[in-house]
């Protein structure tokens, strides 16, 4: 079973009796297993669970550490055969002291045990009355000796962290310690280290952990879980880590406090799964996190790896950590299941409506004050754009007409051109111009029929042949145009194509490829539509400034008009023919793939695994997905296939269009500009991706 790069994760919070080690211990055993079913390959309990957290000055007596010691053997006893790395709290005496740590179990045998290093001692929390700071056994960074490999045979060296003898077997004590599963490698804090200004889990990702654990016992007061969410959230993307957090739950001593079992999982920023919080009964959480994806975004975060608060390079730091290696992760099913949602439409906003138009109004504002700016800046009064009806233009439009609105300035300096040719239809002719009228821009109609009919001429070119130049022709006479009439002017020409067209190189070099700024440049095509249909439903549903249509009615009907460049002839009923959709494949499966392949790097066939996931309905969440247009979208296993390779065919062959883009604002994380955000050498081949896809 291939694992695509993912690691299963999850967190226990089972049902405590304070002082009991013997059954919180069978409660943890019987998660371990349903955990073992389901293909886990780290469970994480919550702090001191083997004992309870509450146990208060009981930490002082020897039955109840000894109680807890045996039952930690157990406990390790039972996961012989599996493939589960089990994380339990237990509080450890060694020597004279005693310590709250995570111990790590695999394969029958304790592995290792992290002790906790920031003991809070404010309200109603007095750790340190009972327990010692695992800063006792830091002396590794100080001492600068070198990493400590543990096969599970050899002994860690004397002077780094500490060794100590439990629950039958000698292992390492130490918060520093990386702990490798397979293709990720995993570190430990424990509860209020994750509170502190700099966490040990910042070191611990600094120095290779992709993976982060954390064993809680945080109690609940008005308020507290939310910023709770937030502090595991945040640390996850300052980190660019998977972060496993677990709290303890019911069961616990209510004699000052509460305890509701709260457990998160998050990665890079984002909350993947949270428990049900005041639970009678124990719970557990599982996730898929994307190890491999993390990787990827490190190591083009160049800022990540770089020198730490103390001036320290990290590649020094890295040497203070002993490692520990586990074995594989869990052989898990992820092509029948995979416990995370897979977002179709990873550019279109999502969320409550609040949320929906927090985002699109932060997408238009930046395109808004990018244009703004540059007519500012180049003192330039009036701006050309060609307006086709389509959803780039009329976007483009939308753009303009609020950046003129926020400088005050009036909106007859915007000079919208239509320019009628061979393939226009009636519908998009006349939403052009109606849309042109309701905003109350100055309109101006150049037909390109005549021009272009005496260029075939002059070039020799039939105009019964519907080529490439036949298309292109027209596309470059709209573009000179545009330019002349801006020159005429004294003003800039808008550029109207969209991120989805750049990456597939769906436009005409030095036509619509060429513009004086580009405001959707790194708009891709489903957020086009998307943006279109929020403004129209929230910005614009004036009636025309000269009567007829309102713009929201004329700017709705733009939305529901086939996507087509409108180049070659309509169909006999006046309908458009060309259909791009039909011809580079839906935009939906193009934005999917851009945004999989170029912000989280992944090779061919994770993204046809994940495009399978999102569109065969297959989700963990969804049986069929719903788009933004309100449609269920589905697509087979063919298809997904046939796109995916088209995309990549177009992607390498098109990139000389990409290498000369004009200015424009940068919006998401995913653009093109060959200026900072994508570089690629023209002419590089895509010989290495089509042959990994055709290898699934």
């Amino acid at each position: 079973m291939e694992n695509y790069g993912f690691l299963r994760v999850a967190a226990a919070s089972p049902l405590t009796r304070v002082g009991d080690p013997l059954y919180n211990a069978s409660q943890i055993m019987s998660f371990a297993r349903r955990a073992e079913e389901d293909g886990v390959s780290v469970l994480v309990t919550p702090e001191l669970g083997v004992t309870g957290y509450t146990c208060a000055d009981l930490f002082g007596q020897d039955a109840l550490l000894l109680g807890a010691e045996k039952a930690v053997g157990e406990i390790a006893r039972s996961t012989r055969g599996m493939h589960l790395t089990l994380v339990v709290g237990v509080p450890v005496r060694v020597d004279d002291r005693l310590y709250n740590c995570a111990a790590v179990i695999r394969g029958g045998t304790l592995r290792a045990l992290v002790p906790k290093i920031y003991l809070p001692t404010y309200n109603e929390f007095y750790e340190n009355r009972w327990f010692s700071s695992g800063e006792d056994f830091l002396c590794g960074r100080s001492s600068g000796t070198s990493p400590i490999y543990d096969d599970g045979k050899s002994l860690v060296r004397e002077g780094f962290g500490g060794s100590v003898r439990y629950a039958g077997s000698t292992v390492n004590i130490s918060p520093d310690i990386l702990f490798r599963i397979g293709h990720a490698t995993v570190a430990i804090e424990v509860c209020e280290d994750l509170w502190t200004p700099i966490p040990p889990s910042s070191y611990h990702a600094l120095s290779g952990a992709q993976v982060i654990l954390n064993l809680s016992a945080s109690n609940e007061v008005l308020s507290k879980h939310e910023y709770r969410k937030s502090l595991v959230s945040s640390q996850s993307a300052r980190t660019v880590s998977a972060y496993v957090y677990c709290s303890c739950g019911y069961g616990e001593s209510t004699q000052d406090l509460v305890f509701a079992g709260s457990s998160l999982i998050a990665e890079n920023g984002s909350i993947l799964s949270q428990s049900e919080r005041f639970s009678l009964e124990g719970e557990i959480i599982e996730a898929d996190v994307d190890v491999d994806r993390l990787k990827s975004l490190r190591s083009r975060q160049s800022t990540f790896y770089g020198v730490t608060p103390s001036g320290q390079r990290v590649s020094s730091m890295r040497n203070l950590y002993s490692r520990v290696d586990l074995g594989e992760a869990a052989p898990t099913d992820f092509d029948s299941s995979l416990l995370r949602h897979v977002e179709p439409h990873p550019f279109v906003p999502g969320g409550d409506p609040s949320e929906i138009d927090r985002r699109a109004r932060e997408i238009t504002s930046i395109q808004v004050l990018g244009l703004a700016t540059r007519l500012e800046h180049i003192g330039c009064k009036k701006s050309v754009i060609g307006i086709s009806g389509g959803l780039d233009s009329t976007l483009a439009l939308l753009i303009t007409v609020m950046a003129y609105d926020r400088l005050s300035r009036d909106r007859k300096d915007i000079i919208g051109v239509t320019m009628p040719g061979f393939g226009t239809t009636g519908r998009t002719y006349n939403n052009a111009v109606d849309l042109m009228k309701a905003l109350g821009i100055t309109i101006r109609e150049v037909s390109i029929v005549d021009a272009v009919s005496q260029h075939f001429s002059d070039i020799g070119q039939d105009p019964s042949v519907h080529d490439v130049t036949y298309e292109n022709c027209q596309a470059r006479e709209r573009t000179q145009i545009l330019m002349d009439i801006s020159n005429k002017e004294g003003g800039i020409v808008v550029g109207t194509g969209d991120l989805s067209e750049l990456a597939l190189g769906w436009c005409t070099y030095n036509g619509d490829h060429m513009s004086m700024y580009g405001v959707n440049s790194s708009i891709p095509k489903t957020l086009v539509k998307y943006l279109v249909k929020w403004a129209a439903e929230n910005h614009f549903d004036s009636p025309s400034s000269e009567g007829g249509r309102s713009a929201r009615d004329i700017l709705m009907d733009i939305v529901d008009t086939p996507i087509s460049p409108e180049l070659t002839p309509a169909a006999k009923d006046g309908s458009i023919a060309q259909k791009t959709e039909d011809l580079v494949g839906p935009y939906e499966l193009h934005d999917f793939f851009l945004y999989n392949v170029f912000r989280c790097a992944y090779p061919p066939r994770k993204v046809l695994f994940l495009a399978r996931k999102a569109f065969l309905g297959k989700s963990a969440d969804a049986s069929v997905f719903v788009g933004p247009e309100g449609k269920s979208n589905t697509y087979d296993d063919q298809t997904l296939r046939k796109w995916l390779k088209v995309f990549y065919r177009r992607f390498f062959s098109q990139q000389f269009k990409r290498s000369c883009l004009p200015d424009g604002p940068k919006v998401g994380s995913v653009t093109l500009s060959p200026r900072g955000d994508w570089r690629m050498p023209s002419d590089a081949k895509n010989t290495l991706w089509l042959k990994d896809l055709e290898e699934e």
